[in-house]
């Protein structure tokens, strides 16, 4: 067994294993194939792709959209949108966080509402590439594709079954698009409570693909006050006043604000959760009182860098827009 760990080890960190690596210069028929297999099915092309090279057909863009089309029909194509979805998202990061078991008790080990979170996403952006709708759609959208258990999340009637399905939303609903998926508002809560600098971060980095600069090595942390007595966005304007931290802040901030009115798992609220100060919540989970009060109201209002003020979510989704 000694003998055989580094041999091993060699292998299995060798680039040659780990990657599939191309010759320089342009690519050939079977290249092509190669790229576009491993693209879409994660996988080696099979007989129908190679014969598609072997007839040069991949050389024009004709052949190379019957082939598209060939990979996105079969099943194996389901690796491209979860993979894609997980890096552009930072969906791989959704159970690294768990929501407080005092604040949000109805979440506690509720992975059947994450898992339908993921799906979610994933078949959101498969109906973007299937249907080719507009970029506009990541934004806003007058569809989500949901499950029961997400129906029951986000208050929308009608949806029975484990299994995600297209539903059409009303012209006045605040769903539609990626900001207010599950998935997403768990992935940018900081596994306490929600937080607008992980939010507005996400928003700029994934959404508007603008990249942030890392924070000064003194910047500091900002804890949520759960005892109720300050909102996340008056200790946010103590933190955002030195000068290094102010100009981060002064964009990814208001993004993150459009959002607070969404919790760490994507349900509405009008007030936070306190455990400190607040009014009493008549409510049970599994036939306990909750232990957590209705505190301060919510304000998802904000400015955004370039000037454009707005009250909540459609709003900012307008600037979006």
């Amino acid at each position: 067994q000694d003998a055989m760990r580094p041999a091993f080890k060699a292998v299995l960190c060798s680039p040659d294993f780990l990657y599939f690596r191309e010759h320089a210069g342009e690519l050939d028929d079977a290249a092509i194939a190669s790229r576009l297999s491993y693209l879409l099915w994660r996988s080696l092309p099979d007989t129908t792709l190679f014969s598609m090279a072997e007839n040069g057909s991949l050389r024009s863009e004709e052949g190379l959209r019957e082939a598209l089309q060939y990979l996105l029909a079969d099943p194996k194509s389901e690796r491209f949108f979860s993979d894609f979805v997980g890096q552009w998202l930072n969906l791989r990061a959704i159970n690294d966080t768990a929501p407080d078991r005092f604040l949000f008790p109805e979440y506690h080990c509720d992975t059947h509402l994450v898992e339908s979170g993921l799906a979610e996403s994933t078949a959101t952006f498969e109906a973007m590439v299937r249907d080719n709708l507009p970029s506009r759609t990541v934004a806003d959208a007058d569809f989500v594709m949901i499950n029961e258990r997400l129906a029951e999340l986000y208050e929308i009637e009608g949806v029975q079954g484990h299994e995600i399905q297209r539903v059409s939303l009303p012209a006045d609903s605040v769903r539609g698009g990626f900001l207010t998926q599950s998935s997403v508002l768990k992935v940018t809560a900081n596994g306490l409570t929600s937080s607008p600098i992980l939010r507005g971060g996400w928003v700029v980095e994934r959404i508007l693909g603008k990249h942030l600069t890392a924070p000064p090595p003194d910047a500091g942390a900002i804890e949520p006050d759960t005892q109720g007595a300050k909102t996340i966005r008056e200790l946010l304007d103590l933190h955002s006043r030195s000068e290094s931290c102010a100009t981060c802040h002064k964009i990814m901030d208001p993004p993150g604000f459009a959002l607070e009115n969404f919790d760490v798992m994507g349900a509405w609220r009008d007030h936070y959760r306190s455990l400190g100060e607040g009014e009493p919540v008549d409510a049970e989970v599994a036939g306990r009182k909750v232990g957590y009060l209705q505190g301060l109201p919510v304000d998802a209002s904000g400015q955004t860098a370039d000037g454009f003020e707005f009250d909540d979510i459609e709003g900012f989704k307008s600037y979006l827009l």
